[in-house]
Formats: C-alpha cells, sequence, structure tokens
C-alpha cells in the first residue's frame, strides 16, 4: 500500500506552504519550566496547546506540527511516563487535529517525531530493530489521533532517520525528514546536506519531503539549502530555520532574528528552490506573520548564491559542508526543537 501524500496536493494548489514556529521558545512563554517534558502538557495543559497552534494558524501556517517531539518511550522515559507514548501522542495529535479542522483553509496536521536521544549500535546500545518498533508506537499515537503525515526532525544519524522512516511506513503514514546540520555544515553524525535524500534509497516508502530544521540560524540554513538542491534537483525541499542566532542575556537564550530578517529568509528560501519554508528555535507568531506576507508577495527571483545570504542575512557561523568525512562524529542527545 502507497501512503497518501497530502502535502503534494497543497503544494500543487499553493506552490509554496509555510510551516509553523518554534514549539519549545513559546511553550516556556506560556510557563513551561525547563527540564519539563512538553508532552505532558497534552494532557495536563490542554489549552495552552491549543493557544500554541491557534497562533501559528492565525499568522498563515498551511502546516502545524504536535507538541510530541519528545514523545518516543526513551525520551518519555526520562519524566517516568515511558508507558503513555501512546496516549500522549494521540493526545498531540488530536488537539492539532481539532484546530485545523476549524480552520479557515486546508492545515495539515503533521505528527512530530524527534530522535529517541539513544545512539544505534554499533555506536550505542540501541538496535535498528528496537529504533523502530519505538519510533511505530509514536507513530501508531499520532495516526489514532489524526495527523496527517509523520514529520521527522532534528535529526543527525541516517540510520535513525531510515529508523523513523520505516516506522511511519509499516503505519501506512507519509512522512517527512528533515535533519540538523549544525557540525561544520554537516549533520552531528556527519551527513552532508547533499545527500539528505539518498538516506532514504534504501527504504521501500521514499519520503513526502527531506530537508533542515533547527541548526544555526538563518543563513546557514539556506545554504545547506543549495547543497540539498544540487544533491537532489527533483526532491520536494523544507527549510525550518532558527530565528537568527542564540545568544545568551544572563540566564535566558534569546533569538536574534527579527521578523524582516526572517521575511527574508523566506524569500531566500523561495529563490533557493524550498517548497516548504516554517521557522523553528525563537521563530514567535509576530514572526511568522511576517513569513507569510512574504511568502504571498514574493516570486522566484533568480538563483541562490551563498554571496547573496551573506549580503541578505548575514555571515555563516559555519563554512559550508566539505565533501569526504570532514565533520566530527561525536554523541547527539537529541535536543529538543524549538
Amino acid at each position: 500500500m502507497t501512503a497518501d501524500n497530502p502535502l503534494a496536493a497543497l503544494i500543487a494548489e499553493k506552490g509554496v506552504l509555510l510551516a509553523d514556529g518554534a514549539t519549545g521558545t513559546n511553550l516556556f512563554a506560556m510557563g513551561l519550566e525547563s527540564g519539563d517534558a512538553p508532552e505532558l502538557w497534552n494532557i495536563e495543559a490542554p489549552e495552552k496547546i491549543v493557544a500554541l497552534h491557534q497562533g501559528f494558524v492565525d499568522a498563515g501556517s498551511d502546516i502545524i506540527l504536535t507538541n510530541s517531539f519528545g514523545g518516543t518511550r526513551h525520551r518519555l522515559k526520562l519524566h517516568h511516563a515511558q508507558d503513555r507514548v501512546h496516549e500522549l501522542n494521540r493526545a498531540a495529535a488530536e488537539i492539532a487535529r481539532k484546530v485545523a479542522d476549524v480552520a479557515p483553509r486546508k492545515v495539515i496536521v503533521a505528527g512530530s517525531v524527534g530522535p529517541t536521544g539513544e545512539l544505534l549500535v554499533p555506536l550505542g546500545k540501541l538496535t535498528y530493530d528496537d529504533a523502530v518498533d519505538a519510533f511505530r508506537e509514536q507513530v501508531a499515537g499520532l495516526k489514532a489521533g489524526g495527523a496527517d503525515v509523520i514529520w521527522i526532525e532534528t535529526m543527525s544519524a541516517p540510520d535513525e532517520m531510515r529508523a523513523a522512516a520505516e516506522a511511519a511506513g509499516a503505519e501506512g503514514m507519509a512522512y517527512t525528514c528533515t535533519a540538523s546540520f549544525d557540525t561544520a555544515g554537516k549533520s552531528m553524525m556527519g551527513l552532508h546536506p547533499k545527500n539528505i535524500a539518498h538516506v532514504f534509497d534504501p527504504v521501500s516508502r521514499k519520503p513526502a519531503a527531506v530537508g533542515a530544521n533547527c541548526g544555526v540560524g538563518a543563513s546557514d540554513i539556506l545554504s545547506s539549502l543549495i547543497d540539498m538542491r544540487e544533491g537532489a534537483p527533483d526532491a520536494t525541499i523544507i527549510v525550518k530555520g532558527n530565528c537568527g542566532i542564540p545568544e545568551f542575556q544572563g540566564e535566558n537564550i534569546v533569538y536574534s532574528g527579527t521578523p524582516e530578517l526572517m521575511a527574508d529568509y523566506v524569500r531566500l528560501a523561495i529563490d533557493g528552490g524550498a517548497q516548504i519554508i516554517g521557522g523553528c528555535c525563537g521563530t514567535s507568531f509576530e514572526h511568522l506573520k511576517a513569513m507569510r506576507t512574504a511568502l504571498d508577495e514574493h516570486r522566484k527571483n533568480g538563483a541562490l548564491t551563498r554571496e547573496i545570504i551573506v549580503e541578505r542575512i548575514g555571515p555563516l557561523v559555519n563554512s559550508p559542508a566539505a565533501d569526504g568525512e570532514a565533520a566530527p562524529k561525536r554523541e547527539r542527545r537529541g535536543r529538543r526543537r524549538g
């Protein structure tokens, strides 16, 4: 059975889609404490998750991501909730579904699936089959709650990406996958942006879209976009970049990106061939409103180059990814999105 791809139909209708913004940043503003599991709010404070999704829909999102980034048993175990995987993920999708279903336009509910935080063998103890099983448990909950597509994100290791993809396919769900290219222009486990689409060559069900999220700022994710488009000319590409560069102000992390900067990021992402554009850490409702206006008003205007990125958005934090094994391969614990 071939999983339906709801993204393709909406892209055919609208050309470019706007995904939502940050989850964590906005939930912290609503009172979430550092170290708490946002997924528990799907049961304990659902009205706040409704407000999160509604804010992004009102700002113009075509896609909203469920509050389920850390929804595998491995991440929930940190909060003694490993036996609540189905409950919490189903609730996450049901909340987003209710918001999407009353929106004045088509809004796609994407079931967020983040890394397990574990290393797969031979680097760690988690086997590939166990990873598939854990992801499938999460995907089943998201499917039961009404998710339209599975949104695998902030990944680093190709084998973990394939395990999540296999889990989505086993549940008959279309899926997307984005990696975080934050280490010398590659993922922390050494994946070059140009190779992301090829990660899924061995997987029977191919992704509906691939791309990048999070990372170290808008300039760097646009640089990754150039590589991704070169490596996969026919793929549907996602960019969901952080709102500028994270900076410490006292004990707080703030993001340097203004609504104007994020609007220009959207224009350049369109020029670079991205078909799904959103924001990650630090991206507020106000940022997304500016991004919506930019997306609606801009038409693709020439090719994207790194010189244009630096001129318009600012310098790269990392140099463009080198070919070969240039990125250090070290442990990635699967940080919280947004």
